[in-house]
């Protein structure tokens, strides 16, 4: 039981980080049908960011450590999302009216791009997140003994989750995103800017993306420059299992990712970790190949 409980807490808290990065993914295949293969990076590139505030600039020694993480997630998110939209407009907006292909090779180039800028400015050597972000106390749950910093990791995660599927259900700007995923051209008909939609898309999925890779930094302790490549297929993985397009099978499909990853490095081998999550996708593929709650659905964004 003990065994059980640890991996439990550990894969959910995992899963939300997968499941973070994942909707950015799911989002922009939404609206362009379009898989953003440099979003991985751009989730490498929050970890950096966030390195680079707490340790380089140091905002621990100027502010409390709970302040200064709070301003390092404000600050990191911000410049994510920026460099997302930048993205946009530079690797995709010119190639919308032109074939797949050429975007999905923009958006390979792209994910070069950034792996090997993130190289070249901090280097390839590990870096290491401050120890003592959050203090070593652990907190009770069915007897067991849970490190603090796991449960603000998942709490973050499902907090984030929840105002994303606020703002998608119950905003004007999240009915224009579901709207645009419907069918753009009726949506221009309403009124729509989809080009607005797809910037804001574009800056939502990078910002949750960088958050991610904060809590990858801070959970972990440590980042290096091509993280972005496994997290980034390991969250595509996860939309694939939740049904590509499908904001709530992103969520789910991380979560559940996750779970599959902890208890069967838990209870079957460490080094078979990635093998099992693999095997799980091709057999969820097999059986539900639009996922577990399909490929996105108009009706079900």
């Amino acid at each position: 039981m003990e065994v059980f409980i640890q991996q439990l807490t550990n894969g959910l808290a995992v899963g939300g980080i997968y499941a973070l990065i994942a909707l950015g993914y799911t989002m922009v295949y939404g609206i362009l049908k379009l898989i953003n293969f440099a979003h991985g990076e751009l989730f490498a590139l929050g970890a950096y960011l966030g390195f680079t505030l707490l340790v380089s600039v140091g905002l621990t020694g100027y502010f409390g450590t709970g302040a200064a993480i709070l301003i390092t997630v404000v600050m990191v998110m911000g410049l994510s999302a920026l460099a997302g939209y930048l993205l946009e407009r530079v690797a995709y907006r010119p190639l919308r009216k032109s074939d797949r292909l050429s975007a999905v090779v923009s958006a390979l180039g792209a994910s070069i791009f950034f792996q090997n800028a993130i190289m070249l400015i901090w280097d390839a050597r590990y870096r290491a997140y401050p120890a003592d972000l959050l203090p070593n106390v652990t907190l009770s749950f069915a007897g067991q003994d849970i490190p603090l910093i796991r449960v603000v990791v998942l709490a973050t995660s499902v907090v984030i989750m929840l105002l994303l599927y606020f703002f998608i259900n119950r905003t004007r700007m999240g009915m224009a995103i579901r709207a645009s995923a419907i069918d753009q051209g009726a949506a221009k008909l309403m009124g729509i800017d989809v080009r607005r939609v797809i910037a804001i898309v574009f800056l939502i999925g990078p910002a949750l993306g960088g958050l991610a890779g904060v809590m990858v930094g801070v959970y972990y302790g440590q980042i290096n420059f091509n993280m972005g490549q496994l997290y980034g297929l390991k969250a595509f993985t996860a939309a694939i299992i939740g049904g590509i397009g499908n904001i709530h099978g992103a969520m789910i499909g991380g979560l559940l990712l996750g779970l599959v990853e902890a208890f069967g490095a838990a209870y079957i081998s460490l080094a078979w970790r990635d093998a099992i999550t693999f095997c799980v996708l091709i057999v969820i593929l097999v059986v539900r190949p639009t996922g577990i709650l399909r490929e996105r659905v108009a009706e079900k964004l």
